[in-house]
């Protein structure tokens, strides 16, 4: 069972010296990115939200 462990975590220790990790420009350059489509589809939804919402007052 401790041979097993200790396997897991030397193979978790292989695989993270394979990863490659962003330089942090990207990284900043993929933040923005995933912030302004995330304000994108806020500002999309509230927008449908509101003329439903107009569309239910009018119906009801």
């Amino acid at each position: 069972m401790r041979e097993k462990i200790l396997n897991f975590f030397s193979d978790i220790y292989k695989e993270m010296q394979k990863v490659t990790w962003q330089k942090q420009d990207e990284l900043i350059e993929s933040t923005r990115v995933v912030l302004v489509t995330c304000l994108i589809f806020t500002i999309i939804v509230w927008v449908i939200d509101i003329i439903v919402t107009e569309i239910l007052k009018v119906i009801y």
